[in-house]
Formats: C-alpha cells, structure tokens, sequence
C-alpha cells in the first residue's frame, strides 16, 4: 500500500468535501426559482487531480506505479466496454475496489477517475455527467484502500459486503446528479410527481429524491450493479488480489545501486 503524506490526506478530504457539495447542491440551495448546476467545481476538479498526482509523486508513487495505474485504467476500460452497465451488469467496481484494497486509498482515488476517463474515452461516453461518475468511483476505490485490515476469506467477504454498499452509493450519487435536471418526473400507474422542486424545502426534496432513486434505480439497476460486482470479487477476489499484490511488490521495491563497472 503507498503511504501518503498528511498533506495529500488533505487534499483528499478537500476534493471530497467540494465533490460532496458537487452532488448534494440541489438539497441545500433555498429560496431560488432556477438553480444551475456548480459548474465551478466541475472546472476545478481537473486541476485539483493534477496537484493530487504531484503530492502522490513526492510521497513515493514512481514510474513503476505510474505504469501499473496505466495498465490497470486500461483494464477497466476494456471492462467497462464489454459490461457497459446494460441492466446494472458491470464490472467495473470489481476491480476498482481491488486496486484501492492493494494500492492504497490515494492510488484508488485517482485509479477512479483515470479508470472511468479512459473507458469513456474508449466508449464514446464523454459528456457532462462524466465528472461526476469520475469522482463517484474515485471514492469507491478510495473507500476500499480504507478498510480495517482482514486476511483469506474474512477479506473477501468484506470486499464483497463493501462492493454492494458502494454499488448503491454510486448510484445514489448519480442519481442525485441527473434527478434536478428532469421535469415531469411521474411514476407509472401512480400519482405524484417525483421531480425536483427548486423552492422546496430540503426535507420534501429529500423525501422526493429518495422516492424517485427507489423506483428508477436502487430495486432495479442498483441492485443488479451491486450483485454483479459482490459475485465477482467472490469468485475472482483471491486470485486477483494475489496477482496485484505481487505487482505491488515488484513495483515498490527499490532498484539496486549501480555498482562502479556498471558506472563506467
């Protein structure tokens, strides 16, 4: 796992914090007609990843690290092109939660966000909902690298437990970023309209949301998300882990001094 200084633990929990604001913004504005979304933090996310990366290269992730998240981003990417998410299937958690488990909460973070750029670069899903899906499995991965310590299957069925928790969290999130930008939001065969109401209290907004993730999302393509990527770490888990855990330690250990012949 790659220690990071106290400095980069800052700069994650800033990212994070502004992130957060990201999501919820429509549940803490009051008393407007018309919001927008905070396209602020979507131009500054980049720029914060960049100063990320700097602080991770300062605490010891090198050209070998660097080259194992490459590998790993292109892996997703191929993931994410065969399981594109059709029905909640996708396997893309999968090993976002076991890259953030070996490598640490840092490399998991910024894992997220190359994995879910590559794939929509590879996909042809680039668009405004992307930031929002980079930083939502950058904290899948991060929230795994988190985890207390475990061994044999006590870790796998921790990895398996927290890939169900984070399949409905992401989706949550996503949920939450699209919802204000629907009108005319109804349920068929039921009354009420599950849209989201600018002036409203955050109470009745809230309840709204949670009605409307309930029925569009988290009992359908949640649920199938969450299942999928739980069997997979069942079923892959050890194997998987073992093989990163090996890259790890090849890639961490300090190459060997030049001895005077090789210098001449």
């Amino acid at each position: 796992m790659i220690r990071f200084s106290p400095r980069t633990a800052l700069l994650l929990m800033i990212i994070s914090v502004a992130g957060l604001m990201m999501f919820a913004w429509p549940l803490l504005l009051h008393g407007y007609e018309r919001v927008q979304p905070p396209f602020i933090f979507l131009a500054l996310l980049p720029l914060m990843l960049v100063v990320l990366l700097s602080e991770l290269a300062a605490g010891g992730i090198d050209t070998r690290m660097i080259a194992i998240l490459g590998v790993l981003s292109a892996i997703e990417a191929v993931l994410r092109a065969v399981s594109s998410g059709t029905g909640g299937v996708e396997l893309v958690f999968f090993m976002l939660i076991l890259g953030g488990r070996v490598f640490g909460p840092a490399f998991g973070f910024v894992l997220g966000c190359t994995s879910l750029f590559v794939a929509a670069l590879v996909t042809a899903g680039v668009g405004p909902w992307l930031p929002y899906q980079m930083l939502g499995a950058a904290w899948v991965a991060m929230g795994a690298g988190l985890l207390p310590r475990a061994i044999g299957r006590r870790e796998i069925g921790l990895l398996a437990a927290y890939g169900i928790v984070a399949s409905y969290a992401y989706g949550l999130l996503l949920n939450l970023q699209g919802w204000p930008l629907l009108t005319g939001v109804t349920v068929p065969g039921g009354s009420g309209n599950l849209s989201y109401e600018p002036g409203a209290a955050l109470a009745e907004n809230l309840a709204t949301f949670l009605r409307y993730t309930l029925v569009t999302s988290t009992s359908s393509w949640d649920t199938v998300r969450a299942v999928t990527t739980a069997v997979a770490i069942a079923l892959l888990g050890p194997a998987v882990l073992a093989t990163l855990r090996r890259a790890a330690r090849r890639a961490m250990i300090a190459p060997a001094e030049a001895s005077p012949r090789s210098v001449e």
